[in-house]
């Protein structure tokens, strides 16, 4: 079974901090780390491998950079690593990210399963996944926490529901994406850490997947981050006191007056 698993580097959580001046993202001194939720999609994918045979394939698109978290995947059981990285690309938002990795998927040949992380935190959207199925035109499930099967041709699974689950079966080639409770990532081996310190990405440029310029990076994208801002902190507040129904009564007239 062919598996590939769609890694982003992403800043640190715990580090973001925002520019006041362009309102936008600072990176400069905050470290760059493989994103949460892709660590449990590569840690499944490698069980799979382990189970059923076959190869593990990591992709990122993203700058130069980035083939520092591919390598870390390597080390942690991936076979083989590409990343797509282009002047081209920058500034890409869901939509021109996903038209991108379609491309670089189908110049590397076919796979029989695709899993993603359910979500990047620096973004949240949870679109990439699904996003790419559709370019793909193959079928997809979210939220992930099990498999159970791969037999004949098929996948069984259990997607995370918020009153259980339900369980979904397709037919491969398809994708998933996973939520952390799928499984606990594993520590990188020695072995698989010298593997990695041989191995190099292949980098696919956006002349080598054959993309059209004008779907690629912010030219690309239907949508654009106008302003992004931390959220005031006000410490204004009131105590309301008096009986139940005093409390009320006062509670009414100040929602009132503030229509």
């Amino acid at each position: 079974m062919k598996i590939l698993v769609c890694i982003k580097q992403v800043p640190d959580a715990k580090d973001v901090r925002l520019d006041p001046k362009t309102n936008t993202m600072s990176r400069e001194g905050v470290q760059s780390i493989m994103n949460p939720f892709d660590a449990h999609a590569l840690e499944e994918a490698v069980q799979l491998k382990e189970k059923f045979g076959g190869s593990v394939t990591v992709i990122s698109m993203g700058p130069p950079q980035a083939e520092e978290t591919l390598l870390q995947a390597v080390a942690c059981g991936a076979d083989e690593a590409v990343l797509v990285s282009d002047r081209a690309f920058a500034g890409a938002d869901t939509w021109a990210t996903t038209y991108t990795l379609s491309m670089a998927i189908k110049t590397l040949g076919g796979f029989d399963l695709i899993i993603c992380g359910k979500q990047a935190i620096d973004g949240d959207t949870a679109q990439v996944g699904p996003g790419l199925a559709q370019r793909l035109d193959i079928p997809y499930v979210t939220y992930v926490r099990k498999v159970n099967n791969v037999i004949d041709g098929k996948i069984i699974v259990e997607r995370m529901m918020d009153d259980g689950y339900d369980e979904v079966e397709f037919q491969m080639p398809g994708l998933l994406t996973v939520v952390k409770e799928i499984n606990e990532p594993r520590i990188a081996s020695l072995k698989g850490k010298m593997k990695a310190k041989k191995m190099k990405a292949t980098v696919l440029t956006a002349s080598d997947i054959k993309a059209d310029l004008k779907c690629l990076g912010l030219q690309g994208s239907t949508t654009q981050v106008v302003r992004v801002f931390s959220p005031e902190f006000k410490a204004e507040r009131s105590m309301l006191t008096g009986t139940v129904d005093e409390q009320v009564g006062k509670l009414i007239e100040k929602l009132e007056g503030l229509l």
